[in-house]
């Protein structure tokens, strides 16, 4: 899942009827939308001050770029990886 990040004062919603948030642990909650399940976000207690942001819910242009992947010993053969894109191993 691609994602970025953004401040808490910087982000306003324009309706917040759907939104949900599922809290697996204390330290970590997602934000999804409970009509149709979309991941929208994730906070952790760890960047207090920090929502990540699922970029697929961003109108377009979102003047995103790629800067790391994690996982990537775990990647499906239809994915490419980047030429000097900072990969993250999967530590699990």
């Amino acid at each position: 899942m691609a994602a970025t990040a953004a401040s808490l004062e910087q982000i306003t919603y324009t309706s917040d009827d759907t939104l949900r948030w599922y809290s697996p642990e204390p330290s970590l909650a997602y934000g999804f939308c409970a009509t149709c399940g979309s991941s929208l976000f994730w906070r952790t207690t760890t960047l207090p001050n920090e929502l990540s942001i699922c970029a697929g819910t961003l109108d377009l242009p979102t003047g995103l770029t790629t800067t790391g992947a994690w996982w990537m010993s775990e990647h499906a053969d239809y994915h490419t990886p980047e030429p000097g894109l900072v990969e993250h191993p999967f530590d699990g």
